[in-house]
């Protein structure tokens, strides 16, 4: 799993329940520490804040979208605080989304959902060129 959040001390909660799950959680407080961290070993679920510093949310979700290596194919859950998170998470092409602050519960519910469906992303642009 890999947490991408500019603040750490939100993020702490969610990566300590994932490995309290026993799953491996790496940490990036950016997007483009994200794309690293995705470049080292590719997560099975790349949790995304939208609003970082250096490359945001959308931006990432980009990159790995335009890089076509099998990154565009990592199921990504956005969680933030943004007021239109529905229109961003639409945009990014990923159904999985949660607004901060989130129970914790419902975060563990829609994990699931997106290990079992995994998936990936599908920005406007690509639905419109499929169709």
């Amino acid at each position: 799993m890999l947490v991408v959040d500019d603040n750490r001390e939100v993020a702490a909660p969610l990566i300590m329940l994932l490995e309290y799950e026993g799953h491996v959680v790496r940490y990036a407080d950016d997007g483009d520490s994200g794309l690293l961290a995705v470049s080292d070993h590719f997560p099975d679920v790349i949790f995304l804040d939208i609003e970082m510093p250096k490359l945001n949310g959308p931006e990432m979700a980009y990159r790995l979208l335009i890089q076509d290596a099998g990154r565009e194919n990592i199921p990504i859950i956005v969680l933030s605080g943004v007021a239109n998170l529905e229109e961003v998470a639409e945009k990014i092409g990923t159904p999985y989304f949660l607004p901060k602050p989130f129970p914790l519960d419902k975060l563990e519910l829609l994990f699931e959902r997106a290990l079992k469906e995994r998936r990936p992303p599908r920005t406007m642009q690509r639905t419109r060129g499929a169709a």
